[in-house]
């Protein structure tokens, strides 16, 4: 773990946000992951499309790229982004069982898009959970995290898997 400064914070302790106007504009890629863990008859109800709000997976996809698109109205600080692509994939994991959630957010610019892709992961998620509660209370939303980034003066990030 290395020891960087908060850059959104100045010296006197105040927060601000960042002045990217100097830099270069560079591709930027992150990506970002979580899961949904729920009851096996859930994930069925799911899989088999018999959710009584509708189709759970295609509806948290586009909840999801939404959200990428919203995150600097939800999170303080943040930079507004052109992003030029957002993808979000989810996918059954029986031995989970629940729904995994992976996102990938791009841009060309100043700054990083690692926050529009947990955005994405974080609200795709949370639409899965919505959907389905009225079948199953005890799903559990975890995982979510920064899973790669590449572009900008910082380097490229890889997600260390080994425990």
């Amino acid at each position: 773990m290395t020891s960087a400064r908060l850059t959104h914070i100045d010296d006197t302790g105040q927060a601000h946000m960042v002045d990217v106007s100097e830099k270069g504009d560079t591709v930027r890629i992150a990506t970002a992951t979580g899961y949904v863990k729920m009851h096996a008859e859930t994930l069925a109800m799911i899989q088999d499309g018999n959710a009584r709000k509708g189709d759970v997976i295609a509806t948290a996809r586009i909840a999801g790229i939404m959200a990428a698109k919203q995150t600097a109205s939800l999170i303080p600080l943040c930079h507004p982004l052109m992003l030029t692509k957002v993808t979000v994939d989810i996918q059954a994991d029986e031995e989970l069982p629940g729904l995994r959630v992976a996102a990938l957010a791009k841009l060309k610019g100043q700054t990083g898009v690692e926050m529009e892709a947990l955005t994405a992961v974080s609200i795709a998620c949370l639409t899965i959970y919505d959907m389905a509660k009225a079948a199953d209370r005890e799903m559990e939303i975890g995982g979510i995290q920064l899973a790669t980034k590449s572009g900008g003066k910082s380097g490229d990030f890889v997600r260390n898997q080994s425990p």
